[in-house]
């Protein structure tokens, strides 16, 4: 099964640039799209439901903002939109599939680097989700949080490490969270199961020449319960198109 994380800043621009061709080509299983931007009633063309894929949608009430969306060729059994948590929900950043064997979740964690306001906010989603993951933990299931979650964790995720100490994405305490989650939520990194090497990046920075220098971050997770962690073969960040300024996450799990 072939899973594939991606935050398509503008799912409409995204699919100028090749991405559902891209998709279809992949013959990806299931896709979870953070940052679509854009309203279910924007997306009817053909192009946004390919043949063959179950289609979901989680709008921001704000247009043109955040929004996450999944892609999965097997038919859920449920659909869960949101978290119950409505100032998070409004912001449409959490679309859960039940496949079965299986819960599948498109995350699109709140930047912090805006203002002092919204690095508050991001420390509060971040606490209210821990109580999703002792739910999803609960179900017995195998479980995978696909997403941006705009965290780097350790100085191997991200080619300047010292100089943003103090910058949202790379504060002690958003990467102290992480941590936690690893080490004593029992939760896994499962990219980091298969892929142990450095200068593995999934964002870059318009600025400058980021992207050609490959000055990026890894903030982009397949996060998944241990034993479907057990189960990753093989990891692909793909980036010989590029369709966003993050590029996609792809793991394949036995």
């Amino acid at each position: 099964m072939k899973i594939t994380s991606v935050n398509t800043n503008g799912i409409r621009a995204a699919a100028k640039k090749g991405f559902f061709e891209w998709l279809q080509r992949e013959s990806l299983d299931v896709v979870c799209i953070q940052e679509t931007k854009a309203q279910e009633h924007q997306l009817t063309a053909d192009t946004f439901h390919p043949e063959g894929y179950h289609v979901y949608f989680h709008d921001a009430v704000k247009k043109g903002y955040s929004g996450t969306a999944v892609y999965t060729k097997i038919e859920p059994k449920s659909v869960k939109y949101g978290i119950g948590e409505e100032v998070f929900d409004n912001e449409g950043r959490w679309l859960e599939v039940d496949l079965g064997d299986l819960i599948v979740i498109s995350l699109y964690l709140p930047s912090g680097s805006a203002k002092e306001e919204r690095q508050n906010f991001k420390y509060q989603c971040m606490d209210r989700l821990e109580q999703e993951f002792d739910r999803l933990k609960s179900t017995g299931k195998d479980f995978v949080i696909c997403g941006d979650w705009n965290i780097v964790h350790k100085e191997i995720d991200i080619k300047n490490w010292k100089a943003n100490q103090k910058n949202s994405g790379c504060l002690p305490q958003e990467r102290e969270w992480l941590t936690k989650l690893f080490d004593e939520q029992d939760l896994v990194d499962a990219y980091r199961e298969v892929e142990k090497g450095p200068h593995n990046y999934t964002w870059w920075s318009n600025r400058g020449q980021a992207y050609a220098n490959n000055v990026g971050w890894r903030i982009d997770y397949h996060i998944t319960s241990p034993s479907l962690a057990k189960k990753a073969q093989s990891a692909e960040i793909y980036k010989e198109e590029k369709f966003s300024d993050h590029a996609p996450l792809t793991l394949t799990y036995k």
